[in-house]
């Protein structure tokens, strides 16, 4: 199971973007799919959560309404090392997008473009043909704006930190005669228990920092682990219902005990509805309690 899994929110169109992705990219696939039932808060059969996977990079999905989007301060970025693979898959994106950076040579890059997506979903796309890994690589990209401007390698660290199988591969910095801020990260790579990111700062005057339109999935074992990831992540940000919070960068995180997914899908759908109706009532989640709504 992926530790850490990127969270969409969508407004009733998730099933449709899902499906929308994995025919866009090759080597994919949809997961799990569970529908709102009579406990709502959605309407009935309607998506409630899914997950679908990129080349093994797993994805979650939520239809949560018109309260969040996402912005391109959390992107994914996507390396190929084939001209028509990449070429069919921007032709794909592109279709409804906005393009932030067109579809082109650049010094850094055989072919790149950046694009949010019809969804609101913000993809870059990287050709690299002088190696043969498998194709797509998929990463998770965090750019560092406005008031987060400056901590992106601040950030680095302390993720590592907290997740056991985590690395920094390469950090980057911006130099005097670039466009930047001499010292600031220009690129990074890193790893968290396993999952790739990437992340790097801008000064550039964006209109948009973090959102909860795409937050990071944390899936928890006991409830020691919900406990620390809650206490460590959420020092200094602030905390939100359901085992949301946002850190003290401005990052959207889920703390979520494995054991919620499967109090979700029990077959009785009064305990299920139960378990979630103790779940909205929560900030930090607490297996014993949605184990008491389940029972009761």
């Amino acid at each position: 199971m992926q530790k850490i899994t990127p969270f969409l929110w969508f407004n009733d169109n998730a099933e449709e973007a899902m499906n929308f992705y994995v025919s866009t990219f090759k080597n994919s696939k949809v997961g799990m799919i569970r529908r709102y039932g009579d406990a709502g808060p959605g309407p009935k059969g309607s998506v409630m959560t899914s997950t679908f996977q990129i080349n093994g990079y797993e994805f979650s999905t939520l239809n949560g309404g018109p309260i969040y989007k996402p912005t391109p301060a959390t992107s994914f970025f996507v390396i190929f090392n084939s001209e028509k693979e990449i070429s069919e898959a921007w032709a794909k994106l592109s279709e409804g997008a906005q393009i932030l950076m067109p579809f082109n040579a650049y010094p850094f890059s055989e072919k790149f473009g950046w694009l949010n997506d019809k969804f609101g979903v913000s993809w870059q796309l990287h050709l690299v043909t002088k190696y043969p890994d498998t194709t797509p690589d998929v990463s998770t990209f965090l750019l560092f704006t406005g008031v987060d401007h400056g901590k992106a390698e601040e950030a680095i660290s302390f993720y590592t930190s907290l997740f056991k199988n985590s690395s920094i591969e390469r950090v980057e910095r911006f130099k005097a005669e670039e466009p930047g801020v001499e010292g600031t990260v220009k690129h990074a790579a890193f790893t968290l228990n396993g999952v790739k990111f990437m992340a790097m700062d801008s000064n550039a005057p964006h209109a948009f920092t973090f959102s909860p339109g795409i937050s990071l999935f944390i899936s928890c074992e006991t409830q020691e682990e919900v406990d620390m990831f809650w206490n460590k992540l959420g020092e200094g940000g602030k905390t939100n219902r359901c085992g949301w919070l946002d850190d003290k960068y401005g990052v959207t995180w889920q703390i979520v005990p494995t054991a919620l997914g499967r109090l979700l899908g029990d077959p009785d759908p009064k305990k299920a509805g139960r378990v979630m109706q103790a779940m909205m009532q929560m900030e930090k989640l607490d297996i014993a309690g949605l184990e008491r709504a389940a029972k009761e």
